[in-house]
């Protein structure tokens, strides 16, 4: 018996729960592998990983996807478990309730348990010498071979198994005489097969296991050699004939090292690498094999320790091996819809990445492009249309009405800018022009430049002096 436990706080768990009248607090579940091994004679699991020294506690076992009254309970809140198989493995819990300074406290610790052996037997070949061929008549011998090996199977603590048997002539004599041939294997894990090791610590216990195998191994050899020496025939009777004798010819032995039915070499298991483990839900593992395989496309494994997976019915389908539910057979149709949808998200991640290329590449272009515009137009032209901007949004904003420039001010227009250039004028020019524009003549309004105020400010000046001479 092996328990090997490992525990972690699961973050998931509750904690101090508060209600109005009554506070219940919840402590943190726990968590823990257990290998069992097959055939034990009897395996106990406390509820707790370490003694608990609670008043009145009460105790609830739960196997997933099982019923609760199945599980054996004994008054400590064990769980027991009498010649574990391959199907007993699952994931199991326990919750221990009690009462702590008045609250009621929970405390619950999860198991996954899982069932293993220890590689090791024996495959047994006999030839057996007789008149007849026929599967009656050899049938009733096997069945008779078998009860008497019985009482061996019980002195030596191991499980015999016929697996094949077939009947060919013989060679010295193929009309009168045929040979029966008949496989034997030997399990060494029979009936209290490890009372031996029932006080041993678990850290010594797989040592125990394999020293027992190889004394079973060494007996069962000794015990089924002297057996058939003292059995060299064997009389069957039936109806209408008065017997037929199989003589024995030939026994070998040969010692095996493959895993049983459902197990394989998983290696979870760290004090014993090679020891075989139960196959999960899933996979699967046939006979001699020392592998968990995962059930192919199109089958199912819902249970531990199976040697083949289940097809879906009517033409259905799995999306991927290792099914491990019937649930996840779908019809074809569904999963191609189901693989293109997942199909996506690959192509999202080959498409999006040159389409961003290609969108940021433009955005550069266009940002390149617009600013050759913008410094290859006038810099002046520029300015005077955003100041034409500025003044339209607050006129319309303040709703000023605009009125005409008026002659000489500083809003009249702009084409009059030789007045900018008037200092190099006689004065009979300027007198002329005075004299044509108070007799009426009107003349062009003149205003002058902005841009070009700041250098020109005193010419300005001398021609409003010679206006005002006589």
């Amino acid at each position: 018996m092996l328990h090997t436990p490992r525990f972690w706080v699961d973050p998931g768990a509750p904690g101090v729960l508060g209600a109005v009248g009554m506070l219940t607090l919840v402590l943190c579940s726990c968590s823990g592998l257990v290998f069992i091994h097959m055939d034990s004679s009897l395996y106990s699991l406390p509820c707790s990983p370490k003694e608990m020294e609670v008043a009145d506690p009460t105790y609830r076992w739960v196997r997933e996807k099982a019923d609760p009254q199945s599980l054996l309970v004994t008054e400590e809140g064990h769980l027991l478990f009498q010649h574990f198989q391959a199907s007993d493995s699952g994931n199991y819990s326990c919750t221990i309730s009690y009462m702590d300074h008045g609250l009621p406290v929970f405390q619950t610790f999860h198991y996954s348990i899982f069932g293993y052996h220890m590689p090791g037997g024996l495959e047994i070949l006999l030839l057996f010498q007789s008149k007849l061929c026929e599967d009656e008549w050899t049938k009733r011998f096997l069945w008779d071979l078998h009860e008497r090996l019985k009482q061996l199977e019980t002195e030596q603590h191991c499980k015999l198994q016929f697996t094949t048997s077939s009947c060919f002539p013989s060679l010295n004599n193929p009309s009168d005489e045929f040979i029966i041939q008949v496989q034997l294997e030997v399990s060494f894990f029979g009936p209290n097969w490890d009372e031996h090791c029932k006080s041993q610590h678990v850290d010594i216990v797989t040592d125990c296991y394999r020293k027992t195998i190889q004394h079973n191994l060494e007996q069962v050899w000794h015990a089924l050699t002297k057996f058939f020496k003292e059995h060299k025939s064997f009389h069957v009777t039936g109806a209408g004939i008065s017997g037929i004798i199989f003589t024995n010819e030939f026994i070998s032995f040969m010692e095996i090292k493959h895993c049983n039915m459902g197990y394989g070499q998983t290696k979870q298991l760290q004090r014993c690498l090679d020891c075989c483990i139960v196959c999960p839900p899933g996979t699967f593992s046939p006979p001699k094999s020392l592998q968990c395989s995962s059930c192919p496309i199109g089958t199912y494994s819902m249970t531990y320790g199976v040697t083949f997976c289940t097809p879906c019915k009517d033409d259905m389908i799995t999306q991927v091996p290792g099914a491990s539910s019937m649930s996840e057979c779908v019809t074809e149709r569904t999963e191609q819809a189901v693989s293109i949808i997942h199909r996506i998200p690959l192509l999202l991640l080959i498409i999006l990445p040159p389409l961003l290329a290609i969108n940021f590449l433009f955005i550069l272009s266009s940002c390149y492009w617009f600013q050759q515009e913008y410094w290859m137009s006038s810099p002046t032209a520029s300015k005077k249309a955003g100041i034409s901007r500025v003044t339209e949004m607050v006129t319309k904003f303040f709703r000023i009405p605009r009125e005409s420039p008026k002659p000489g001010s500083p809003a009249a227009d702009d084409n009059n800018t030789s007045l900018l250039d008037t200092s190099h004028l006689d004065t009979s020019t300027s007198q002329g022009s005075y004299e044509e524009h108070t007799h009426g003549a009107p003349s062009p309004p003149r205003t002058p430049n902005f841009a070009a105020l700041t250098d020109d400010g005193p010419a300005v000046l001398e021609l409003e002096d010679r206006r005002n001479t006589p």
